[in-house]
């Protein structure tokens, strides 16, 4: 995939609008993790090598709903930014309190485009999105991809031809809108390991009860279900609901009153072993309900994946966290900004944001 990118924009003595995504995880004021502030910063240096007059960054923190939200304002990362470069920048305040911004509302994408003479695009994780800033502004200015944008696109890319003997990870939940990704990963991974809901899921098609579990309304088609390369837990971590009482199942001797939580340690074991023999990695979802503090799972196949020597391309927002508990080589395992976007890229090979980028 070719597009045009910020290496060949003329910028010189031009204000250049750089798309950005700053919805970056805070608290008690404070921003616990700065990758994504961290990974613009070869863009915002490479604009001023150029000569750009002006650097004008656009954001989204959270979700205001249209509305002006104080605890969603961007100084707090505006000031963290400034503490990590040198390099002159502006940051409009948090387009998302303008309700035309998730409209892609046509008239507020050209009043952003006149304040810029070049638009950047350095937001792939929000760039299956079409709104103003993302797609709407493209139509108005000259309009190129950021270096860590072109990055995200390699990589995915290289994601989608895998080598002899690659292993697919994913987690998560919502079946139905996965699926179309499961089935076309299965057609090119020699193995996809299926955890979280989704795992759910296919533990039920293929007969087994799944007691209290979360799973989908959509049954998963028998062709997928009794797909042998599509690999399932073989114990899991349950519990019942409103108790805080778990143990350790085999998957077919789930009760009706209990939930699966996690995969279970012999799982875990099992497909570190399988991450270690593998060729490349693609990996995007928690095996568990990471956000409840069922971490185990993820944990142990993440730091089987920080020790292997296999290729990787990790993304998802709790798979992320998970691997970043670990010391990795990031030559050999590339973090995703994308969750979402990473998802659709992989089914779809491209996104809204992507398109009007191409030469």
């Amino acid at each position: 995939m070719e597009l045009r990118s910020v290496r060949d924009a003329d910028v010189a003595g031009k204000r250049v609008l750089v798309r950005v995504n700053f919805d970056t995880p805070t608290k008690n004021g404070a921003i616990t993790d700065g990758t994504r502030l961290r990974d613009v910063i070869p863009t915002l240096e490479l604009l001023r090598k150029r000569e750009a007059s002006k650097i004008i960054l656009l954001t989204h923190v959270g979700r205001p709903g249209g509305k002006m939200v104080e605890a969603l304002r961007v100084a707090l990362q505006e000031q963290a930014l400034h503490q990590l470069t040198k390099v002159p920048f502006e940051v409009l305040e948090n387009l998302r309190f303008d309700p035309r911004e998730e409209a892609n509302d046509q008239i507020f994408a050209k009043e952003l485009g006149s304040l810029g003479d070049v638009f950047v695009n350095e937001a792939f994780s929000v760039s299956h999105r079409t709104q103003a800033s993302v797609v709407g502004i493209t139509k108005f200015l000259p309009s190129y991809a950021g270096l860590r944008f072109e990055e995200e696109i390699q990589k995915l890319s290289e994601a989608l031809t895998p080598p002899k003997g690659a292993l697919a990870i994913i987690g998560g939940a919502k079946f139905e809108t996965k699926q179309p990704l499961i089935e076309k990963l299965l057609s090119s991974y020699s193995k996809v390991l299926l955890g979280g809901a989704l795992g759910n899921d296919v533990i039920k098609a293929r007969g087994l009860s799944v007691g209290a579990s979360l799973v989908s309304n959509v049954p998963v088609p028998t062709a997928i279900a009794s797909e042998a390369r599509l690999e399932i837990a073989t114990d899991t971590v349950v519990s019942e609901r409103d108790k805080h009482v778990e143990r350790t199942a085999l998957t077919n001797d789930i009760r009706a009153v209990e939930a699966i939580v996690d995969i279970g340690p012999n799982t875990a074991r099992a497909w570190a072993e399988e991450i270690t023999g593998a060729s490349f990695v693609l990996w995007n979802g928690p095996m568990g309900i990471y956000e409840d503090g069922h971490t185990r799972g993820t944990d142990a196949l993440a730091e089987a994946l920080a020790g292997s020597p296999a290729k990787a391309v990790v993304g998802g927002g709790d798979t992320v966290a998970a691997i970043s508990k670990f010391s990795f080589d990031s030559a050999r395992v590339f973090i995703s900004t994308g969750g979402g976007a990473m998802l659709e890229f992989l089914t779809k090979g491209t996104l809204p944001g992507i398109e009007p980028l191409k030469k």
